[in-house]
């Protein structure tokens, strides 16, 4: 027996009380059933996870009747495209119906016909290692188009002509970028020459289904690959513009590289520095935010006379750049605010100089980076590419006494819920006024001193209330 069989052989194994029991089910009604997709590819890789998808040849209804009585709870929202979820304990089960589907040349909606055969069902799938299915309960293994193949080559293929397929679902095309980069596989170039020419395809898709493909490929293991693929393909253009346009510009920091090669760069250093995190990685907005970092130097480039080139506020024109896209592709707002906020930020920590902050400019670093402080620690330190050991090194230990003083002055003072001295309704007692815009200002003043202060007394702080009244006039 090969790995790959051992492999498959376990994870069947293990997901036996489901494939099983479920098969005998169907079989019994006169229906067929086949495990199908990622599950059976996962399971050569030696992938565990509890997410089953199932085609079979019952319609929706009948398979809704088979799950009553067997499954905990059973959901019909995908039923239009021919799918019955349902959960088992922890098992998350999908049960399709076989079917084909294609999209009208001008529409966003699939238009879905069901199929009455396997083969035909697993022909219609983006690509052959996703084309593979094992029969339940019997067991048997079914791969018309050499997916097995395909996987020991580590190679994407569509079961038949890739236009055909992107011409079905334009999705496709994000998807292959996807796989490479979750799987680190690399595109066959029938593949990769068929999304080139039909790149522009992908404008009928909607935006939200283009932005979970790109969520899923920047989380992935290998997003250096599915990325660059959409570069090469031109698909990048339709979907994440500012991605290519980084490749024309060069760093003026990092001669060695092009803005865009350094982007990557710092994409995967990033990564490389999510431990920090909470919860560890993959983190969407740290890997985005490090994306999209330096997507304001294309319209902020300036040549001087020495032959040197600027690229000033191109932190504030990026993180403008970067909301109008995150907006584009229908991200939360939470999302657009702290990647925005941290494209924004990721220049601060070079005013730092050797260390020459003030307790006040730390403070206010605390405050404006609010709860993305951990991910700005990690953009900021993946930003620093140079080959210079010497500097990299140097730039490492300034980082490092800044995480250390904002260590030791958030233990003194509370950093992460800075407050004035004083509250809105003491601001009011003591001024004796309504509430109003005057006490927001009032509360603003005194936030303000505490940023370059520190902690006050109350005492103080009513004395600094009370000349900011008098002052006011």
């Amino acid at each position: 027996m090969t790995d790959v069989q051992r492999s498959v052989s376990a994870e069947l194994d293990r997901i036996a009380p489901v494939i099983d029991e479920l098969g005998r089910r169907f079989r019994g009604a006169g229906h067929e059933l086949h495990l199908v997709g990622g599950p059976v590819r996962d399971a050569m890789l030696g992938r565990q996870h509890n997410d089953l998808d199932f085609t079979t040849s019952a319609r929706p209804e009948q398979t809704e009747r088979l799950l009553k009585g067997w499954a905990d709870a059973v959901w019909d929202i995908g039923r239009a495209f021919g799918t019955i979820g349902c959960r088992r304990g922890d098992w998350q089960v999908e049960i399709t119906t076989y079917r084909s589907e294609t999209y009208d040349p001008s529409s966003r909606k699939p238009d879905v016909d069901f199929g009455d055969t396997l083969a035909g069902d697993l022909g219609r799938r983006d690509f052959t290692v996703n084309a593979m299915a094992v029969s339940v309960p019997d067991r048997t293994f079914e791969d018309p188009f050499h997916g097995v193949v395909d996987l020991a080559h580590r190679v994407l293929r569509t079961p038949g002509r890739p236009e055909d397929s992107f011409s079905d679902d334009p999705l496709r095309m994000m998807r292959a970028a996807r796989f490479a980069a979750q799987l680190g596989f690399s595109v066959d170039p029938a593949v990769v020459s068929a999304m080139t020419a039909m790149a522009d395809r992908i404008t009928i898709i909607s935006a939200e289904r283009v932005r979970d493909e790109l969520v899923k490929l920047v989380c992935a293991p290998y997003p250096r690959l599915g990325l660059g693929l959409l570069v090469e393909t031109g698909l990048a253009g339709h979907v994440l513009p500012e991605l290519p346009a980084l490749a024309l510009e060069r760093d003026e920091h990092h001669r060695h590289k092009d803005v865009y090669e350094h982007t990557l760069t710092v994409l995967e250093q990033s990564i490389e520095l999510e431990s920090r995190l909470p919860g560890g990685g993959p983190d969407f907005v740290s890997r985005f935010a490090a994306l999209m970092h330096d997507v304001g130097k294309p319209r902020t480039r300036r040549f001087v006379g020495d032959g040197t080139v600027t690229f000033h506020h191109h932190d504030v024109v990026g993180a403008k750049i970067t909301r109008k896209r995150m907006k584009a592709l229908r991200f939360s707002n939470d999302q657009i605010d702290a990647v925005s906020g941290l494209v924004e930020l990721h220049l601060r920590f070079h005013g730092y100089g050797t260390g020459e902050w003030t307790d006040s400019a730390v403070r206010r670093y605390v405050r404006d980076a609010g709860d993305q402080l951990e991910r700005l620690h990690v953009l900021t330190r993946a930003d620093c590419t140079t080959r210079n050991r010497r500097k990299a090194e140097r730039l490492r230990r300034t980082y490092d006494d800044l995480e250390a003083r904002i260590a030791r002055l958030s233990e003194e003072e509370e950093l992460a819920s800075l407050r004035p001295d004083l509250d809105g309704n003491q601001i009011m007692a003591i001024l004796e006024i309504p509430p109003g815009r005057v006490v927001g200002e009032a509360y603003q003043h005194l936030l303000e001193l505490r940023m370059d202060r520190g902690p006050m007394s109350s005492e103080d702080a009513e004395a600094a209330l009370r000349e900011w009244w008098a002052a006011r006039g």
